[in-house]
C-alpha cells in the first residue's frame, strides 16, 4: 500500500510514472478517481487523464477499473436511491480524428434506419467541471454508478439557486462555482473548485464559504437544459467545428472539462442507444493536453530567419495524440539554463490538439551545454536578454534561406516553394525573394531542377503574381519585426502601402497601437526590404488594398467597422463576398456571437445560426438586402 509521502511524491511527479510497479500505478489510480469524486483531488484532471490513465491503459488495458462508470463519492449518503433515468459516463474524444470515428458511426446507424445524413442535427454544450446531479422536481440525486446515486435535495433547503433563476425540475445538471467568484472570493482558502463544492453538497453544516457564496448566487446548480448550445447540420458542424468549440467554452463562467456533443433526432438516439459505460449518441471532446514523462538524449541548436538560437531536445520516441514524437522546442537557451534542460533530463511533454509538442517542465535536470558559434554559419553567438542570437543578420544561410521560406508561408498562394526547394535554391546562390521572381524555367534546369518540375515553379510564381492578395499580407510576408498581419493591416488602414516605406518613426509611433520602440523597429525594418519590396512590386503583383480610416467612401458605407457573419448558399462564392467586404473596412467573422452586427443570409440557412443571431439581437439581412444597402 502507498504511504502518504509516496502518494504526494507521485502527484507532485517527484517519482516518475515510469518508475511505479502496475500496482503502484493501478492504485494511485483508483485513489486519485476517490479523491476527484470527493472534492478532495490529490492530482490534477490533466494529469490524471493524461498522464496516469494513459500509461495504465498501456499497462493493463482489460482492468475492471477502466470499464466501469466513475462513481461520484460514497460519502454524501449511505442510503443509495434508483435513479429516475441512467446518468452514464460521457465517452471521450480528444482529436478531430477520433471525432469523425463518432460521426462514422452516427452515419452507419442512420442508413440502417433510413435517416438521412442531411436531416441529422447535432447539439453542443460546454462540458462543466462540477458534481453531476439529476433533479426530478421532488429530489436531487448525485449520478453515483449511473443506475443509483445519493438524495443530496438538501442542497436545494440550504439555499442553493438554479441557474437564471429558473424552475426545478430540469433533469441532469451539475452543481458549480462561478469561475470569477472561485477566483476572487474563494482561490486562496480552496486548492481546487471541487474541494469547495463538496462542502455544498455533504451532510455536514455549512461553512461561511458555502454559506456566501450561496447568497452571492455563486453556488448553483445548472441544469443541462440551461446552459447556452449550438445546433446544427453534420456539415456545419464539420466545417465550423473549432469555432464551435470555442465559442461554447468562453460561452460560461464555470470550470469547464471540454463540450459535449450529441444527435438531438430522438429515432436516431434510440436506435443508437448506450454500453454499460456511454450513450453512443453522445461525445465529449475535451482539449488534447496529453502529456508524457520523456527523457533527452541530447539538445541540438537551431537558428531561425530573425537569428534567434532555438534549443530543441531530441528525445526517446514517444507515442503522443497518435503521433511519435522525436524532438521539441526548448523554446530559448536562458531557459535551458534555468531549467538544467541537457542530455540524459527528463521531461514532461505535452502536445495540446494537433499542434507541436511542448516541453511543460524538466523533472530531472542534467548538465546543459551552451554553444558558444552559430550552427549555420559558426559565428560567434550573442545574448539579448534570455535569447542567444547570431549577429551575422545578411550572410548567415540558415537565417537568409529562413526569410525566403516565411514569404512564401505567409503569402499562402503557392505552394511549390517550401524548405526543400528554397533550401536547393540557396545551395545554387539564391538570397532574396526576389531573385526566385526572376527566375525562368532554362536556370532552374540548370539548377537540377526537372523540366516538368522547372515549369510548375515557374506557373506557381505566375499565378501567385496574378491572383489577387491582401497588401497587409503581402507586407507581413517580409517578416519585418513586429509587422505581423495584425500590425500590418493597422498601419495599412492609416497609409497606404506606397507611403508607409516613407514614414518617420514620430509618424509611426502616433498611430494607434505602435509605442515608440516597437515604431522605431518597423522604421529600419522597412527601410531593409524596401529595395526588395519594388522589385517585386514592379513584377505585377495583384495587391488588394485595404480601406483607409479616413477614406472619404468610408462615412457612407453603413456597415464600416461592423463585424458581420456570411451564411447559406449565396448568388456567389462567399470567399468573393468575404474579399470585397473585407477591402471596405467590414470585419469578417466565421460565427455568431454577441459582437456581430449583422447575418447576412442566404439560401438553405442552418437554423443554429439564425437562433443564435436572434438570442443575440443580432440584425439579420438577405443577401440581396445587404449588397442593396452596401451599393447604396
Amino acid at each position: 500500500m502507498l504511504t502518504k509521502k509516496q502518494i504526494q511524491d507521485i502527484a507532485n511527479e517527484n517519482t516518475l510514472v515510469s518508475d511505479l510497479s502496475d500496482f503502484d500505478l493501478l492504485e494511485f489510480c483508483i485513489l486519485a478517481n476517490e479523491g476527484y469524486r470527493s472534492g478532495n483531488p490529490i492530482v490534477t484532471d490533466e494529469n490524471y487523464d493524461f498522464i496516469f490513465i494513459p500509461e495504465l491503459k498501456k499497462r493493463l488495458p482489460s482492468h475492471p477499473f477502466l470499464q466501469k462508470v466513475e462513481a461520484e463519492s460514497e460519502g454524501f449518503s449511505d442510503e443509495k436511491i434508483k435513479l429516475p433515468e441512467k446518468m452514464l459516463s460521457t465517452d471521450k474524444a480528444y482529436t478531430w480524428g477520433e471525432i469523425e470515428k463518432w460521426l462514422e458511426r452516427i452515419s452507419k446507424f442512420s442508413e440502417e434506419i433510413n435517416v438521412l445524413l442531411s436531416e441529422i442535427q447535432i447539439k453542443g454544450t460546454a462540458k462543466l467541471d462540477g458534481f453531476a446531479g439529476y433533479d426530478d422536481g421532488k429530489k436531487l440525486y448525485t449520478r453515483g454508478d449511473g443506475n443509483k446515486g445519493s438524495d443530496i435535495s438538501r442542497v436545494f433547503q440550504r439555499g442553493l439557486g438554479i441557474l437564471n433563476e429558473s424552475e426545478r425540475g430540469q433533469g441532469p445538471g451539475e452543481i458549480v462555482v462561478k469561475r470569477s467568484y472561485f477566483e476572487s472570493h474563494l482561490s486562496s482558502h480552496f486548492e481546487y473548485p471541487r474541494n469547495f463544492q463538496a462542502s455544498l453538497i455533504k451532510e455536514k453544516e455549512l461553512d461561511k464559504f458555502a454559506r456566501d457564496a450561496i447568497d452571492a448566487k455563486a453556488a448553483l446548480f445548472v441544469p443541462f437544459k440551461q446552459l447556452p448550445f449550438w445546433q446544427g447540420s453534420i456539415d456545419e458542424f464539420k466545417n465550423q467545428f473549432l469555432d464551435i468549440v470555442i465559442g461554447l467554452e468562453g460561452g460560461v463562467d464555470f470550470d469547464i472539462d471540454g463540450v459535449v456533443f450529441e444527435i438531438v433526432n430522438p429515432e436516431l438516439k434510440e436506435f443508437m442507444g448506450s454500453n454499460r459505460k456511454f450513450h453512443r449518441w453522445q461525445i465529449a471532446y475535451k482539449e488534447n493536453k496529453e502529456k508524457a514523462q520523456v527523457k533527452v538524449i541530447s539538445v541540438t541548436a537551431q537558428v531561425g530567419r530573425t537569428g534567434k538560437i532555438t534549443p530543441v531536445a531530441e528525445l526517446e520516441p514517444t507515442q503522443l495524440s497518435g503521433a511519435t514524437i522525436y524532438r521539441a522546442t526548448g523554446h530559448h537557451y536562458g531557459l535551458v539554463k534555468e531549467q538544467g534542460l541537457g542530455a540524459g533530463s527528463v521531461v514532461e511533454l505535452t502536445r495540446s490538439g494537433m499542434v507541436i509538442p511542448k516541453i511543460n517542465k524538466v523533472l530531472k535536470t542534467a548538465e546543459v551545454d551552451i554553444p558558444l558559434n552559430c550552427p549555420s554559419c559558426n559565428s560567434l553567438l550573442t545574448w539579448d536578454s534570455d535569447f542567444l542570437m547570431c549577429p551575422n543578420i545578411n550572410a548567415c544561410p540558415d537565417q537568409v534561406a529562413g526569410k525566403m521560406i516565411y514569404f512564401f508561408r505567409i503569402l499562402a498562394n503557392n505552394d511549390g516553394f517550401g524548405q526543400v526547394t528554397i533550401k536547393k535554391l540557396y545551395d545554387e546562390g539564391i538570397r532574396q525573394v526576389s531573385d526566385i521572381y526572376l527566375l525562368n524555367v532554362d536556370e532552374l534546369v540548370s539548377m537540377g531542377f526537372g523540366e516538368k518540375t522547372s515549369q510548375n515553379l515557374i506557373d506557381q510564381l505566375d499565378r501567385s503574381r496574378q491572383e489577387s492578395i491582401e497588401d497587409w499580407r503581402f507586407l507581413a510576408a517580409f517578416g519585418v519585426q513586429r509587422l505581423g498581419m495584425g500590425n500590418c493591416e493597422n498601419l495599412l488602414k492609416n497609409y497606404s502601402i506606397e507611403k508607409v516605406f516613407n514614414l518617420s518613426v514620430d509618424e509611426i509611433a502616433n498611430i494607434d497601437g505602435f509605442a515608440e520602440l516597437t515604431a522605431e523597429l518597423i522604421f529600419y525594418g522597412l527601410l531593409s526590404i524596401k529595395s526588395q519590396y519594388e522589385v517585386l512590386v514592379s513584377g505585377g503583383f495583384d495587391l488588394e488594398k485595404t480601406l483607409l480610416i479616413n477614406d472619404k467612401n468610408a462615412s457612407a458605407n453603413p456597415f464600416y467597422s461592423k463585424k458581420i457573419v456570411f451564411t447559406g448558399t449565396m448568388s456567389q462564392s462567399r470567399s468573393d463576398l468575404e474579399k470585397q467586404a473585407k477591402s471596405q473596412g467590414i470585419s469578417v467573422a466565421k460565427s455568431v456571437s454577441s459582437k456581430t452586427d449583422f447575418l447576412i443570409i442566404g439560401e438553405n440557412v442552418g437554423q443554429s445560426k439564425m437562433n443564435k443571431a436572434k438570442n443575440h439581437d443580432v440584425a439579420i439581412l438577405s443577401e440581396s438586402e445587404y449588397l442593396k444597402k452596401l451599393n447604396t
